[in-house]
């Protein structure tokens, strides 16, 4: 049985995806905290609710279309492209590095908290699945 010809999946799949992008590009600001000059980014989180339309509807096997100028950035190996996010930091050092840690693990923790959220629906739905599949039992 293929699980991700089920909607709930594909759906459920595109959102952890994206939720693995968004904690590489956080990783990558951390990394880079002291390099002078160093921009902190961001990805803009898709309009899931679109996107799972569109894949309800049939119009693409991923659901999400690449915007003109996006580039992939969920982390090494990956084609997934998501938009950037403008990201208004907290403060700017000296060396005009806009990366504030205490910033970068509030969005790290709410990261970790939607991953964990779309793992335990993703449980779930496999366990309804067991029971539909097995009779109840």
């Amino acid at each position: 049985m293929d699980l991700y010809g089920i909607n709930l999946f594909k759906g459920l799949r595109l959102n952890m995806n994206w939720l693995n992008a968004r904690q590489n590009v956080i990783a990558e600001n951390v990394a880079n905290a002291d390099t002078p000059g160093y921009r902190a980014r961001d990805l803009e989180k898709p309009d899931f609710s679109a996107l799972f339309e569109s894949v309800s509807r049939g119009d693409g096997a991923r659901g999400h279309k690449p915007h003109a100028g996006e580039a992939p950035v969920g982390g090494v190996g990956s084609s997934e492209p998501y938009r950037e996010a403008t990201v208004s930091g907290w403060e700017v050092s000296p060396t005009q590095n806009t990366v504030t840690i205490e910033e970068e693990m509030l969005r790290m923790t709410e990261t970790q908290v939607e991953f964990q959220m779309a793992t335990n629906l993703y449980k779930k739905s496999l366990n309804m699945l067991r029971i539909a599949v097995r009779g109840g039992n």
